[in-house]
């Protein structure tokens, strides 16, 4: 038999070698590159995923911590309906449940908004508010005197009704008998008709002007900037 007839009758092409178990597929160029972008997005999923499974874990860890369930004003002491269970991504600062036997009983140093979170440092045995140089003032406000939905935390400029001008000498502008300040504090009437109690914390020069005003008016002001009525 010819030297180019294989065992088992085949036949292979003059000029060529058959391959024996030492020879190994040739990888080309452009296969390496494939392989190479094959590596790179692999690569990238695996980076995916673990960065994905980081966020999920931070986000994932949340605590039981105290908010106001209700507004608390200044020297009030902190009963459980005062406070309720909330489920945040909290940072340090804030009294978690665990610790709620130690904060009630306290008296609120502050005045405490609905909503917020409680910190330890709003509470304590003295009072921390109103802050050097501010006063409260407490103003019976008649109905149509403010904007229903008037909430403690608003800024405000208290100013005369249409009844009264107030106790400013005649010789001041009667500019200067508006007041501006921020409230800390608004009770509802207790029968229909009768006035609104708003509270509001301003500057001690202005606190007697603004406890004479006749027929309180309160318009309130963009939270930033000077501009009053």
């Amino acid at each position: 038999m010819s030297s180019s007839t294989l065992k088992g009758g085949g036949f292979r092409v003059p000029g060529t070698r058959e391959p024996g178990p030492e020879q190994q597929p040739a990888v080309t160029g452009s296969r390496r590159r494939k392989l190479g972008w094959v590596w790179a997005g692999l690569g990238a999923v695996v980076v995916s995923a673990v960065g994905f499974a980081l966020v999920a874990q931070a986000v994932g860890e949340r605590d039981q911590v105290l908010v106001l369930a209700r507004d608390v004003p200044v020297g009030h002491v902190l009963k459980p309906s005062d406070v309720r269970a909330v489920q945040v991504a909290a940072d340090a600062g804030v009294v978690p449940v665990a610790e709620r036997g130690a904060v009630l009983g306290r008296r609120a140093r502050v005045p405490l908004v609905a909503g917020s979170l409680l910190a330890p440092g709003q509470l304590g045995p003295k009072a921390a508010f109103p802050p050097k140089g501010f006063s409260q003032v407490a103003l019976a406000v008649e109905p149509g005197g403010a904007p229903p939905s008037l909430a403690a935390g608003e800024r405000v400029a208290v100013l005369p009704g249409p009844a009264g001008t107030g106790a400013v000498p005649e010789n001041e502008e009667k500019k200067s008998a508006v007041v501006a300040g921020t409230v800390t504090g608004v009770r509802q009437a207790e029968s229909a008709g009768g006035p609104r109690v708003v509270t509001v914390l301003v500057e001690t020069a202005a606190a007697r002007r603004a406890a004479q005003l006749e027929h309180p008016r309160v318009v309130v002001l963009p939270a930033q900037g000077r501009e009053a009525p």
